[in-house]
């Protein structure tokens, strides 16, 4: 198996969708599945379990993605680590983050950037489908996220924001009668999820019952924001999203409104606790003197 069809398969593996592994390969869709046949035809069974609307690992393909992983994982870690050597740069520093508020975050970069010039700084946005995968596989040494964070392997640092929540609704949706929307209302629509998130990490984002006990319905299974906007445009759900959303993400057919009685939602550093060093402690020592940014 050449190295690009192993890059392939493994992010089809990570990614389940042609479409947006093609994306982020920058290749066509029709690459992606010529790889993936060629790859079963060598291998002699199925790797993926594929429908009109879902693509799944077989156990065959779970087994081949766990093994190759750290090959793939170690090669590029290698070469990256000789280019950067090239540049007297020491290390790097991988920061994901779950929210759209890269820019609100600048304090943050600014100043790590300029107190450690040895160490490079690389900022990537973060699938919230799986949200602590990509630390646990390595593809990540810190996550923004918001809590609570509840895993055993990890450990939570400083909290860099805390915002209150905006419903998105489709522009004509009947609830835009109104310039705010309440907790109870909210239980009368369902709402995106994601069939891989923790359900105590869930509930932090979207409440599972209102203060009344009504429970607040989830509904279709999303990959990412955009999927989620989309669904939200066309009116068959309403999903809540930090109130930096209104500036980041603005679409003439979305509207957010303010949830006027919900906790704001704290976003914070997580990493996996047996990888901490020297550039993780640094970005949290920082996070922490800096503070958390106003809203």
């Amino acid at each position: 198996m050449e190295l690009r069809d192993i890059e392939i398969f493994l992010t089809l593996a990570e990614e389940l969708h042609f479409g947006r592994t093609a994306e982020r390969l920058r290749v066509s869709p029709a690459r992606i599945t010529q790889a993936v046949k060629k790859q079963e035809r060598q291998i002699g069974a199925l790797l993926f379990e594929r429908t009109n609307r879902t693509v799944r690992l077989t156990p065959l393909g779970r087994q081949l993605r766990d093994d190759l992983w750290p090959v793939y994982t170690g090669l590029q870690d290698g070469m990256r680590r000789a280019r950067l050597a090239a540049q007297g740069v020491t290390a790097v520093l991988r920061v994901g983050t779950l929210s759209l508020n890269v820019q609100d975050l600048r304090p943050y970069w600014d100043t790590f950037r300029t107190r450690h010039p040895q160490w490079k700084l690389r900022i990537q946005q973060a699938s919230f489908v799986d949200p602590f995968a990509g630390l646990r596989r390595g593809d990540l040494d810190i996550l923004i996220c918001w809590l609570p964070v509840e895993e055993p392997d990890l450990t939570v640092g400083p909290v860099l924001f805390a915002e209150p929540r905006v419903l998105a609704v489709a522009a004509d949706h009947e609830l835009t009668r109104h310039t705010s929307v309440s907790l109870e209302m909210l239980a009368d629509f369902q709402h995106a999820r994601s069939s891989v998130w923790p359900d105590y990490w869930a509930d932090g984002y979207i409440p599972s019952h209102t203060r009344k006990g009504r429970p607040i319905e989830r509904g279709p299974v999303v990959g990412n924001a955009e999927e989620v906007l989309t669904l939200a445009s066309v009116g068959e759900i309403v999903n809540l999203f930090p109130a930096h959303m209104r500036r980041y993400w603005s679409r003439p057919d979305i509207a957010y409104l303010p949830v006027r009685d919900i906790d704001v939602l704290p976003y914070a550093l997580v990493w996996r606790t047996e990888t901490e060093d020297d550039p993780i402690r640094a970005f949290a020592r920082i996070a922490a003197e800096i503070g958390t940014l106003p809203t």
